[in-house]
């Protein structure tokens, strides 16, 4: 069969004289999926991260936890992929070679631009390096008439604008990852299996025309570049008189118990705010329902309205083993129960600035002690929404980021939790307990600077957690004559008061007891950073 393909190609090929070989096939749909078989079971064993479309279209998916892409299985989707694989797959193998190298790929070795077949088995084992030569259209194929390999710790690493968007691999046999592998480029194997190892990373895809694909603890992630589109999520909604509030229920009390300091407005139309310290609170504490509160409700209902009615474009199908290292790119997600943050989810911009996060969950949100919201690749807090149909509860020392928007539930932000964002309710109570909170850009009441990322880059406190000295570093876009740094334990005592001038300043710490401790850094009578810190 295989012959008989090969010769209608290459009647197809003889009439095209100015065909380029070593030009990158046409992947179509399959470009969509980071693992794909025409005809296997695609399995995953321990946790994996994964961006792109999964599936197959003859054969089980098994044992994938949350995919930042969709499921597929045995649907038209597939039967087009399974299409567009096989001219893909032709394209590679019709490609004239011009270069012939050892079975035993890497070693310090580096390919320029071209077809490089392997007339047998090969071996990838060390660094194998692609150089584009300045040229970031320059493609690269890597035919092997065998089995394909990689030994323990093995790299592709891409030199003066290769990308691994224009990598490609045609292997007749076996692909086998051994695991630490860092691997670039579109894998195609004919007939064959695909096994990854743990802590395999490919930046690219696995796909087969037959064969099983089994992933275990890796990262894989579909390339960017090459003309793929550039992902910018949702438009935001508009905040409306929401954008100064940091804390905020349309229907419901606002409480704080311990040291919290704020940026932003506090509020609600409907009860009390109390217990917010105002010296700890940049912006207007609006303790009793107001005109400023009446329109932010409204405006909250609107935001909430916005959210509810955005269609999704990934559903994220294991709720309950949400975060554990997940990899998000700019979509509108919807998270179909009730939901728990376990560890770290990173929210990946991809370089796109303005790119938004819209990730809606339909039922209660929880989270692990010491949650943590990681913004990668140029993501921003302002562009990451949160709608939750239910109680919020955001556990202790937590960082978290976004603007929060809670529907008919309450929102608890317990002790240490680092807020940079807002957190809404339209109806329940938002109770706070020793935390930090500062709103994102867009407020114009309040001086927020866009050109500092967050709050915690106009001055830094390293080493922290810290043991007998701490220091503290002044931003060197900022022109201070004199700080004053405060230091509170977790009952309010304060435990330090000191003036710093200098770049860099180091206090004595070895009488702190070991705890948690917070600060708040105060210049011209104003609060510019508040924070917390840990004692070892």
């Amino acid at each position: 069969m295989k012959h008989i393909l090969h010769f209608a190609l290459m009647v197809t090929l003889s009439l095209m004289p100015n065909f380029i070989f070593s030009q990158a096939p046409t992947l179509g749909t399959a470009a969509n999926f980071v693992l794909f078989s025409t005809d296997g079971a695609v399995t995953s064993t321990g946790i994996s991260q994964l961006t792109g479309n999964i599936g197959t279209n003859n054969g089980p998916s098994t044992g994938f936890g949350n995919v930042n892409g969709v499921m597929h299985s045995n649907d038209l989707v597939t039967a087009q992929c399974a299409a567009d694989l096989l001219i893909a797959y032709n394209q590679l193998d019709f490609a004239i070679p011009t270069f012939f190298p050892s079975p035993l790929l890497g070693n310090g070795a580096v390919f320029n631009e071209g077809v490089y077949s392997v007339s047998g088995a090969a071996i990838l084992d060390g660094g194998l390096t692609f150089n584009a030569q300045g040229d970031e259209n320059a493609v690269f194929i890597v035919q092997i008439e065998g089995a394909f390999s990689t030994n323990a710790n093995s790299q592709i690493l891409l030199l003066n604008g290769a990308q691994a968007c224009n990598i490609f691999w045609k292997v007749e046999g076996l692909v086998s990852m051994a695991s630490g592998t860092l691997m670039k480029g579109t894998i195609i194997a004919n007939n064959a299996a695909i096994t990854m190892s743990t802590n395999n990373v490919l930046e690219g895809r696995a796909l087969s025309t037959t064969g099983a694909i089994t992933v275990d603890g890796v990262l894989s992630f579909t390339p960017i570049g090459c003309g793929s589109p550039e992902l910018t999520g949702p438009i935001a909604p508009t905040l409306g008189e929401t954008v100064c509030y940091a804390l905020f229920s349309a229907n419901g009390t606002v409480s704080n118990v311990g040291i919290t300091f704020v940026t932003g407005d506090v509020g609600t139309n409907g009860g009390l705010a109390t217990g917010f310290d105002a010296d700890n609170v940049n912006g207007t504490i609006h303790a009793n329902p107001d005109t400023s509160t009446a329109l932010a409700a409204s405006d909250l209902f609107t935001v909430n309205t916005y959210l509810t009615t955005l269609s999704h474009d990934i559903e994220l199908l294991y709720p309950a083993q949400f975060g554990n290292e997940l990899v998000l790119t700019p979509h509108t997600y919807l998270l179909n129960a009730a939901t728990v943050l376990t560890n770290t989810l990173y929210l990946n911009a991809q370089d796109n600035e303005d790119a938004v996060f819209v990730i809606k969950i339909a039922g209660a949100l929880s989270t692990s002690t010491f949650s943590n919201v990681v913004l990668i690749n140029g993501a921003q807090s302002k562009n990451v929404y949160w709608k939750v149909d239910g109680a919020t509860s955001i556990s202790d020392y937590s960082n978290f980021k976004g603007t929060l928007v809670g529907h008919n539930g309450a929102v608890d932000l317990a002790t240490g939790v680092v807020l940079d964002g807002r957190a809404f309710t339209t109806t329940g109570g938002l109770s706070t307990a020793a935390i930090t909170a500062e709103i994102t850009a867009g407020c114009t009441t309040l001086v927020i600077d866009e050109n500092i990322e967050n709050n915690n880059s106009r001055f830094g406190f390293y080493p922290n957690p810290f043991d007998n000295s701490l220091n503290i570093t002044i931003n060197k876009n900022l022109s201070i004559n004199n700080a004053s740094l405060i230091i509170f334990d977790v009952s309010g005592r304060e435990v330090l008061r000191s003036v710093f001038t200098n770049s860099v300043t180091t206090f004595n710490t070895s009488a702190f007891a070991s705890g948690m401790y917070f600060y708040k850094v105060i210049v011209n009578n104003e609060i510019l950073q508040t924070g917390k810190l840990i004692a070892k």
